[in-house]
Order: C-alpha cells, then sequence, then structure tokens
C-alpha cells in the first residue's frame, strides 16, 4: 500500500509553476518500524540479562537473592549487604547500582577497612587546604565524587566510632562537611553498604552505633555462602574455567569427575574468591583439554582446621570450645600474632567463617576484655 501527497514544489511571483507527487510504502515503513522494535526489545532484554553476567548461581538461595536485588534496585533505599568474606558483596552492590535509575552515575567503592582510621573520614568526606598536617590542598571526598549516583561502604562494619556519628549525620541530611570547612554541601547519593561482621552483636557489645544500624538496615540482603550453594558448583566451575582458560590462551572444555567431587566435597572457608583461585591455580597447571586438580590441594586445607589434644579433627563441641578459648586467652582479637587464629594456627577468614557457622559470638570476648 503507497499514500501519496502532493506539494507545490516552486512558485514564482506567488503562482505555482511546477508539482512535485511523493509516495510512501507504508508496509514497508511499518515492518521498518516492527524491526526496530523488536531489536529494541531484543537489546533491552540482552542489557536486563547481563546485570547479573557475573553473579553465577541457579540454586534457591541465590535465586532468593537475585529476587530481592530485582525488587529494591529501583528504589533508592539503603540497602545492607550481608555475608562472609569471598561471598560476592560487591558483584551485589554492582547489580544495585546497574539495575537502578542511577546506572549511568558514579559507582564509588570504598573498603573502610583498608584505609587507616586516621584517614577515613578525610576519604569520605573531603578536606579543605590547612585543614590538618600534610592537607597541602583541597580533597574532594568519595560522596562528592558519587553525587547522582551511588556509593557502596564495604567492610562497613570497621568505621571508628567517631566516622559512624559522621556517617549517620550525612544520612539524616543529606549533606556533608569537608574536614576543615562548615559550609555544607548537599549530596544526592544512594548508600549500599555491606559487611562481614554480625552487626547485631557489634551493637549489644557497643562497638557499632544502634541507631546507624537501623539507618543501614532498612533493606537488608544476606548472601549465602559457597557450603550453602553446592548445587552452583558445577556452574561455577565452567564459568571460572573458561574463563581462565581464556586468559591463559588453553582450550578447556571438559572437567574430570573426581575434580568435581573434590569441589563439591570441600567446605570453601574462603568461599567463591577462594574457589576463583583454586580454578585459576588449576588451569595454569592443566595440560590438554580436561581440567583437574590435585586433592592433596584440598587435604592440605583440611589439615588446617582445629586438632582436638589427640591430634585428631575436633568434633563441632570441642571445636566451639577451643575456638571459645582462644578468643578468651586473645581477648576477643581474631587475627595478629596473639589474635585468635594464630593460637588456633588457621587462617583468619578460616576462622571468621567457622565462628559465624558455629554462632560463637566474638564480641562478648571483647566486652570482657574491656571490663
Amino acid at each position: 500500500m503507497e499514500a501519496q501527497s502532493v506539494q507545490p514544489a516552486q512558485r514564482r511571483g506567488g503562482r505555482v509553476i511546477r508539482w512535485y507527487v511523493t509516495g510512501t510504502d507504508i508496509e514497508k515503513q511499518k515492518t521498518v518500524e516492527e524491526r526496530l522494535r523488536n531489536e529494541n526489545v531484543v537489546l533491552r532484554e540482552e542489557i536486563e540479562s547481563s546485570m547479573f553476567e557475573e553473579i553465577v548461581g541457579s540454586s534457591e538461595p541465590m535465586r532468593q537473592v537475585l529476587r530481592q536485588v530485582s525488587k529494591v534496585a529501583p528504589s533508592d533505599s539503603t540497602v545492607l549487604i550481608l555475608g562472609e568474606t569471598g561471598t560476592g558483596k560487591e558483584l551485589i552492590a554492582r547489580a544495585l547500582h546497574r539495575r537502578s535509575e542511577r546506572a549511568t552515575k558514579p559507582f564509588v567503592r570504598v573498603n573502610c577497612a583498608a584505609i587507616p582510621q586516621s584517614l577515613i573520614a578525610s576519604e569520605l568526606f573531603g578536606h579543605e587546604k590547612g585543614a590538618f598536617t600534610g592537607a597541602l590542598q583541597r580533597r574532594v571526598g568519595r560522596f562528592e565524587s558519587a553525587n547522582g549516583g551511588t556509593i557502596f561502604l564495604d567492610e562497613v562494619g570497621d568505621l571508628p566510632a567517631e566516622t559512624q556519628i559522621a556517617l549517620l549525620r550525612v544520612l539524616q541530611e543529606r549533606e556533608i562537611e569537608r574536614i576543615g570547612s562548615h559550609h555544607p554541601i548537599a549530596i544526592d547519593v544512594r548508600l549500599i553498604a555491606a559487611t562481614n561482621r554480625d552487626l547485631s552483636a557489634a551493637v549489644t557489645s557497643g562497638a557499632f552505633r544502634e541507631d546507624l544500624f537501623y539507618r543501614l538496615n532498612v533493606f537488608p540482603i544476606a548472601l549465602p555462602s559457597l557450603r550453602e550453594r553446592v548445587a552452583d558448583i558445577p556452574l561455577l566451575l565452567q564459568y571460572f574455567v573458561g574463563r581462565y582458560a581464556k586468559k591463559a590462551g588453553k582450550n578447556i572444555n571438559q572437567i574430570s569427575k573426581h575434580t568435581l567431587g573434590l569441589f563439591r566435597a570441600y567446605d570453601w572457608p574462603g568461599n567463591i574468591r577462594e574457589l576463583q583461585n583454586v580454578i585459576e591455580r588449576g588451569v595454569i597447571l592443566s595440560e590438554g583439554d580436561t581440567f583437574s586438580v590435585d586433592e592433596s590441594w584440598f587435604r592440605r586445607k583440611a589439615r588446617e582446621s582445629p586438632l582436638a589434644p589427640n591430634g585428631l579433627p575436633a568434633s563441632a563441641d570441642q571445636e566451639v570450645e577451643m575456638i571459645k578459648a582462644a578468643l578468651a586467652e586473645s581477648n576477643g582479637r581474631i587475627g595478629g600474632r596473639s589474635g585468635a587464629a594464630a593460637k588456633l594456627k588457621i587462617p583468619r577468614q578460616t576462622l571468621e567463617s567457622k565462628i559465624g557457622r558455629l554462632g560463637i559470638d566474638k564480641y562478648a570476648y571483647k566486652t570482657r576484655s574491656a571490663k
């Protein structure tokens, strides 16, 4: 079907001397428009699926997490991501940002545990020139850098008390003050926080402000540990083997059954991060097209568990008592030379994982030591 229109093409002295007839193929135009619409739908679906591209898993615990992400992402609500070290808290934070209306604006990550306590306030809120010794010029803080977008405070449970107060004020007033300045700066930032600590226990012990906890805990998302989603291990194996094989220029398209069994049986105290490291090492050492690992890697890790006095692996009850004794002896300190992990001769991450799994209140021992 063709639509025609007739228009004057040239005038002379107000008199039309030529007419121009145009024709438009309506059906063709409709086809083109429909094709463009379909392409846009496909593109949107591809973008939607890519939001979770690095969050691999189809187990029910992970489906529940992704359902929560989908529901809360479009809002501006503060989200608190809870989970053990290595469970992928930053991936969830980035997914929340990408699925929000702030997706085109900055995503700024701050690892609160990696910044010295004396510098954390300056890092977050900025400072004016001369505000303190060494402040040779004005510095814009992370909150200002994230204006209009999202700020992700990782390991928020490690914030010192004075910075907790400042953060609470920012959440209440929606404005910041650079160190050395008395002029408030309005900010529009969505806050996502994460921690591997038990903040409820920290509140009870006085290590974390109760009012700040309630401000952060608007929409909590608890990430499952890898041992709680064993069904995802084959998918994770396939994904990471493919990634690291491509990086190493290798063609690995099979995973041995024995290796899969080893991965399923291990309890992964370091979660996804530990899994990635083991797979990367395995890819480097694998020859041919089959991925495999040495069984001794897992045996050595198993021997890192606390041992009973007779040299045998401790039972659950014995393990609890040994960990409690080590915490009491170290005044609640986990890491360091005099910490509980060193006394038990296991990595700090492993001990943190065991404390969480066994329901031990590590803060109670810090409270006792302070009395």
